[in-house]
C-alpha cells in the first residue's frame, strides 16, 4: 500500500492510500464540521444539510446523482457525526472520475430546491419519530444530555422537531458558507487508483471553494445527570459513564485496551460476570467516544426490572475491579483483538479510507498503521489500571434509562460501588 498527501493550490488536502490488488475505490470528502460546530438555534442543521446534498445541483437533480451512481454499480451515503460530516462514494477502479464529479458536484454546485428541503423535512422528521420510538436510540440521546446538559454536545445530531420544521434554505446555506469552506474540506480515497490523478481531478474541480478558517468550538462541562424516561418496556435500557481522554490524549490508546478489558467482547470482565456468571441480561458492552477535547467511557447493557440494581451493582464493582488489577493474560488479549481490528481494516477499501480521513482531521497526518500497533503493544498494565482509577475518582457518573427503572440505583451508589469494587 502507498499513502501519500497533497495540498490543493487554495488549501484543500487530498490524501489516498493506493491499493495496487484492490477491486474497488473509495472515495469521499470529509468536512472538519458536524453537530457541536451548530449554534444554538441550530441543532439539527448539520444533519438536514447532509440529507440536502443529494438532492440537486446545478446539472443533477436528485434522481439523477442516485441512477449515475447506481447504473456505474456504485454505492452512495453520507453521515453526519458530533466533529465532522462525510459524503462518500464506492465503486470501481475505473469510475472514480464519476465518483468525483458527483461528490465535487454536490458540495460546490448544490441548490438547495425548495420542493426538496419540504420533501426532506418530512423524512427527517419520521427519523426522529423512528429514533425516539426506538428506547436503545433514546437512552444514548439522553444519556448525551446527561453528560453535558444544555451543551451543544448534549443535544441530539438530529435535532428536534421544533428545529427540523424551522430551517430554511437561507439558513442551510449561511452553515454550509461558513463550514463547507478550503479549511474544512478534505478528500480522501483508498482502492485502486492513481494518486496524481485524483489531485488533478481535485484541482479543477475545487478551486472554486472559498478559503475559510476553523471556528473555535466550545469546550463542554461535565454534569454527572440522570435522565429518566419511564415507559411500560420488557426491558430497561441502561447507559451510564464518566468523562474519558480525548482523541488526541497519550491516554487514549490505554483507553481502548481499557474498554477492551473491561466490555469489549465475549471474553471481557462485563459479559463473564453480568450475563454468563448472573444471567443478569442479553446485551451489554462498554464504549469510549472520543472527540477533539473531551470523550467518553460508558457501558450499555438492556435487562429487566427486577435485575437491573444487580447488574448496575456488579457492573460498577467489576469496573473497580479493573482499578485495583489488570492480569496480563487480559492484556495480551486486548492487545490481539484491536491489532486484528486494525490489520483487518486494510482489507476493505471503504474501512480504510474512513480511518485514512478520521486520522488526518484528528491529527494532521496520514496515519501510519505501524505506529499504531506499536503504540497498542506499548500499553501496560499498570496504565490501563490507573487510567482505570482515574476515571472512577474524577467525577460523578451521568445515567440514563429507559423504561421500568423508577428505583433504580443512584449515580452517587454507582460511585460508591466503584470505588469499593
Amino acid at each position: 500500500m502507498t499513502r501519500r498527501m497533497s495540498t490543493l493550490s487554495n488549501g484543500i488536502r487530498i490524501a489516498s492510500i493506493a491499493m495496487p490488488e484492490a477491486h474497488s475505490v473509495s472515495l469521499g470528502i470529509w468536512i472538519k464540521a458536524g453537530a457541536r460546530d451548530e449554534r444554538t438555534s441550530e441543532v439539527g442543521i448539520a444533519h438536514f444539510l447532509e440529507h440536502m446534498a443529494f438532492k440537486g445541483t446545478a446539472s443533477r437533480n436528485a434522481a439523477a446523482i442516485a441512477a449515475e451512481v447506481e447504473d456505474a454499480g456504485g454505492y452512495v451515503n453520507a453521515h453526519t457525526s458530533r466533529e465532522e460530516t462525510a459524503y462518500y462514494i464506492k465503486l470501481l477502479p475505473e469510475d472514480i472520475e464519476l465518483a468525483g464529479d458527483i461528490l465535487c458536484d454536490i458540495l460546490t454546485a448544490s441548490i438547495l430546491p425548495e420542493d426538496e428541503i419540504e420533501r426532506e423535512r418530512g423524512v427527517i422528521l419520521q427519523e426522529l419519530g423512528q429514533a425516539i420510538d426506538s428506547p436503545d436510540d433514546i437512552v444514548f440521546e439522553n444519556f448525551n444530555a446527561a453528560c453535558y446538559g444544555d451543551h451543544i454536545l448534549g443535544q441530539s445530531i438530529l435535532g428536534t422537531t421544533d428545529s427540523v420544521s424551522s430551517f430554511n434554505r437561507d439558513e442551510l446555506r449561511a452553515f454550509m458558507d461558513r463550514h463547507y469552506g478550503t479549511a474544512q474540506m478534505l478528500v480522501c480515497a483508498a482502492g485502486k487508483l492513481d494518486h496524481d490523478q485524483l489531485v488533478r481531478m481535485c484541482e479543477d474541480r475545487l478551486s472554486s471553494v472559498a478559503k475559510t478558517t476553523l471556528h473555535a468550538r466550545s469546550a463542554p462541562e461535565w454534569k454527572g445527570q440522570t435522565k429518566f424516561v419511564d415507559r411500560e418496556l420488557e426491558q430497561c435500557h441502561v447507559v451510564f459513564g464518566l468523562p474519558a481522554p480525548s482523541a488526541t490524549s497519550a491516554d487514549r490508546f490505554a483507553l481502548l485496551v481499557l474498554s477492551n478489558i473491561y466490555g469489549g467482547g465475549m471474553s471481557s470482565r462485563l459479559f463473564q460476570q453480568v450475563r454468563e456468571e448472573r444471567g443478569l441480561c442479553y446485551s451489554i458492552f462498554s464504549f469510549a467516544q472520543l472527540m477533539s477535547d473531551t470523550g467518553v467511557f460508558g457501558i450499555y447493557a438492556g435487562t429487566s426490572e427486577d435485575s437491573l440494581n444487580e447488574m448496575l451493582e456488579v457492573s460498577a464493582r467489576a469496573f473497580g475491579d479493573v482499578a485495583s488489577s489488570v492480569s496480563e493474560v487480559e492484556m495480551a488479549r486486548a492487545r490481539t483483538q484491536l491489532k486484528a481490528s486494525v490489520m483487518m481494516g486494510l482489507d476493505s477499501s471503504s474501512a480504510l479510507n474512513e480511518h485514512l480521513a478520521r486520522q488526518i482531521l484528528m491529527f494532521g497526518e496520514v496515519p501510519q498503521t505501524d505506529n499504531i500497533i506499536a503504540a497498542i503493544e506499548a500499553v501496560t498494565a499498570d496504565e490501563v489500571r490507573r487510567l482505570a482509577e482515574k476515571l472512577i475518582s474524577s467525577t460523578t457518573p451521568s445515567l440514563s434509562l429507559v423504561g421500568p427503572a423508577g428505583h433504580a440505583l443512584t449515580t452517587d451508589q454507582l460511585s460508591s460501588f466503584m470505588m469499593r469494587g
